[in-house]
């Protein structure tokens, strides 16, 4: 039994560090709520949005950040958070995203989460001013009902480094709300994952997904 036991906390050490070297633990829905400022660091160097974009995006309706809601557009003005897969509400997930696959941070990929019945899993876009591609293949329950994307990041403090910010993204694929149907099915007990999925049912419904 000893030795059990050992190899359960040799296992947590494991995984932690799997996450990065920040141990800490936050809840995300704090971190949002809380709303970080960004301070620099972390390589974290982004453009400031166009003039050109913001505007465009003024006319839009908004969600209850104030942030445009879009449909079709693939430049846009968009609120980002950060997160990690150390805080205390993605623990049992490991560093799986909810796609089932591992979260990724690449210096060419990294992971974001989002609501998956604006950015369907698979949308893939970069940020104003970064060389990465960024692929949503995770979603929050902060995030439901708005247009903020969650950046992955690899601990606590590179979170924090990340902050909240407003970006200029560019989509370079969509991805597939069939899918994401197809995964949240399995899920609509949670109800932020029932919330997507009927949004996501609506729009494929009235066919309104070609303008995403």
């Amino acid at each position: 039994m000893r030795f059990r036991y050992l190899f359960l906390a040799l296992s947590s050490v494991v995984f932690l560090a799997s996450c990065g070297n920040d141990l800490s633990i936050v809840s995300k829905e704090r971190s949002l709520r809380s709303g970080y400022s960004y301070s620099g660091g972390g390589g974290y160097t982004t453009d400031a949005p166009s003039s050109r974009v913001v505007s465009a995006g003024q006319s839009k309706p908004k969600d209850k950040h104030g942030m445009p809601l879009y449909s079709g557009d693939r430049l846009r003005h968009v609120r980002t958070t950060a997160y990690t897969c150390t805080e205390s509400d993605h623990l049992q997930y490991g560093s799986m995203n909810a796609a089932g696959t591992p979260l990724r941070y690449s210096s060419r990929v990294r992971s974001a989460a989002a609501d998956w019945s604006v950015y369907p899993v698979g949308t893939t876009f970069k940020i104003k001013g970064m060389p990465q591609l960024f692929v949503v293949d995770d979603y929050g329950s902060a995030l439901t009902g708005t247009g903020t994307i969650d950046i992955y990041t690899p601990s606590k403090a590179h979170m924090k480094q990340w902050g909240r910010r407003n970006v200029e993204i560019a989509i370079v694929r969509w991805g597939s709300y069939e899918r994401s149907a197809q995964l949240l099915s399995k899920r609509t007990h949670h109800a932020h994952c029932h919330q997507m999925y009927a949004s996501i049912q609506r729009k494929l419904q009235s066919g309104s997904t070609a303008m995403r």
